[in-house]
């Protein structure tokens, strides 16, 4: 029998959802701001990013949006250029009003970002960012990537277990802020671990000729080299290495990953090892289905790394969004800093003390012109 207040009840509660569809109308979409390389030499990295945003914001829309209203993506480029993600980042802030920033981009451009966006009160996600510097003392920039201290003891326990390098040679981008770090944690962590760094030498973005550095490289005889710097000038070194005669072991960090590595690099190439976030060949559930979505999407194009990262940066936003029940500043970085165990594509990430991402590296080698799984390293 149903009760005479029931049609009451009824129209009462659809008023009620039509109110508020229409304040959340009214309130209009939930904005992230988004500073990027998608051109320039670090292209690479930013488009792949790029791509992992655009599918996390759609797949969250798709599922009704956060906290009834949709998310809106504010992107802009930095063209790949010292300074313009300051410019960038200004404007999403001030102009674009964005409830949280991410930025795709190297250390150094996350490191010209961090500063605002900690002066605002707006939580800021580097989604590639290693270098430990971007989050120090400023307690609204996180990140969704491990950091160069944990990158670094990778490199140096697979040079010493894997490879069986006793004598290493160092070449480090001076003017990369990610290379400078990477270098002097794998020089610690290396040397902890009884092997010599017998030959340190130093390049410069944009570099073209490193036969110098290489050719002192060969007369120190090492066992193998590192270059901790990005994937244009490591393909080059590669390379020049090979031409000058140097078969020996070559390796680098997650600055290597991107396709133009092999397709600069060539046979080159083939034989060196990077770290990295994750591999496409993973069989974990929540690798293969991003995959197969990201393919199906991007002209059957794998992800590296980058997208990943940015895929589940965006969702850890929405997440800590939902849980703070606000898109205020203060209340959403609370909500960033108590991540847990989140579930993403890059594996579990938890965000420490720090506001770091705690979570595993994998070590890739490139065979046949394909970048291989080798081994997955717990933090």
């Amino acid at each position: 029998m149903t009760s005479p207040l029931a049609p009451r009840r009824l129209i009462r509660g659809a008023v009620l959802l039509s109110v508020f569809a229409l304040v959340a109308r009214a309130a209009g979409p939930i904005k992230l701001g988004e500073v990027a390389s998608l051109t320039g030499k670090e292209a690479a990295f930013g488009q792949q990013a790029h791509r992992g945003i655009q599918m996390a914001i759609d797949e969250v829309n798709a599922r009704g949006g956060v906290l009834g209203r949709p998310l809106a993506l504010v992107s802009e480029d930095n063209q790949s250029k010292p300074g313009d993600s300051a410019t960038i980042a200004k404007k999403l802030l001030s102009r674009e009003k964005v409830v949280a920033l991410l930025c795709t981009g190297t250390s150094s451009n996350c490191l010209e970002v961090a500063p605002l966006a900690q002066s605002a009160r707006i939580p800021l996600i580097g989604t590639t960012a290693t270098a430990p510097e971007v989050t120090e003392k400023r307690d609204y920039v996180f990140r969704s990537c491990f950091i160069d201290p944990f990158q670094g003891a990778v490199l140096a326990k697979f040079a010493t277990s894997t490879l069986e390098a006793k004598r290493v040679a160092l070449l480090t981008s001076v003017s990369a802020s990610y290379s400078v770090g990477l270098s002097k944690v794998f020089r610690e962590k290396f040397a902890a671990l009884g092997g010599e760094i017998s030959a340190d030498q130093k390049y410069s973005e944009g570099d073209k000729d490193f036969r110098a550095q290489l050719t002192a490289i060969k007369a120190a005889k090492v066992d193998a080299i590192a270059v901790t710097g990005f994937y244009t000038e490591a393909a080059l070194i590669c390379k020049q290495a090979r031409d000058l005669g140097l078969t020996i072991p070559i390796f680098g960090g997650d600055g290597w990953e991107a396709p133009e590595l092999i397709e600069i690099g060539g046979t080159a190439v083939n034989g060196t090892y990077y770290a990295s976030h994750y591999s496409s060949e993973s069989t974990a559930p929540e690798v293969s289905e991003f995959v197969k979505k990201y393919r199906a999407r991007f002209n059957g194009d794998t992800p590296d790394s980058m997208a990943p990262l940015a895929y589940d940066a965006t969702f850890i936003i929405a997440e800590a969004i939902t849980r703070a029940g606000s898109t205020e500043g203060p209340k959403l970085r609370d909500a960033l800093a108590a991540t847990k165990n989140f579930p993403g594509v890059t594996g579990r990430t938890t965000i420490d003390p720090q506001r770091n991402a705690s979570k595993p590296a994998v070590m890739l080698a490139v065979k046949n012109g394909k970048a291989t799984y080798v081994a997955t390293i717990e933090p």
